[in-house]
């Protein structure tokens, strides 16, 4: 499909746009929280994706290279803007508050009791308010291991760093949060 893309053909980069939207715009949404600009943001990676197609070496996967192209223009924008939010409510493509507490980061069990669903939301919310002071190339990290799931080897390849380099960012952004949440530890 990219190697279609590459020479051109258009129904193939619509395909790809079709397989890739929802996870780069989860990735974008999670890094910004907001949706507007989260689909702004989706839409400047894919043009980047379509400009720069034939610069993809094939012997990398396409999945990882895509994943870069959003992530950084995430961190450019964060720092332009300084925005630093980030989304533990749930799915970005969530549309009724069912979908939005199915897919949310659920910190207790089903068994919780009011005072403890208060307790979880609120460290919930200490946990998104530190991991958004977070620096962006230690946010980007942290994410893609403990939201989107991906192991080191992988966040270095998407990141195109070291993996040396994605094992001290994630150490370190965990020791800052360690800082941060110091307060809420019991």
């Amino acid at each position: 499909m990219v190697s279609w893309a590459k020479q051109g053909h258009e129904a193939a980069f619509r395909e790809l746009v079709r397989r890739y939207e929802r996870p780069v715009f989860s990735l974008l949404y999670r890094m910004v929280r907001d949706r507007a600009l989260a689909e702004d943001l989706a839409q400047e990676t894919f043009i980047k994706v379509l400009n720069g197609l034939t610069s993809y070496r094939p012997e990398f996967k396409f999945s990882s290279w895509i994943f870069k192209i959003a992530n950084n223009a995430a961190i450019d924008h964060l720092r332009r803007r300084s925005l630093d939010t980030l989304s533990l409510d749930g799915s970005p493509s969530a549309s009724t508050p069912e979908q939005m507490q199915a897919t949310a980061l659920q910190l207790g069990d089903r068994a919780e009791s009011p005072l403890q669903h208060v307790e979880n939301r609120e460290l919930g919310s200490a946990i998104e308010r530190a991991i958004a002071r977070l620096r962006p190339e230690y946010r980007s990290c942290i994410m893609l291991r403990h939201v989107e799931g991906y192991s080191y080897e992988e966040i270095a390849e998407t990141l195109e760093l070291p993996l040396g380099t994605v094992k001290t960012y994630i150490h370190r952004a965990r020791n800052e949060l360690r800082v941060y949440l110091d307060d809420r530890r019991d």
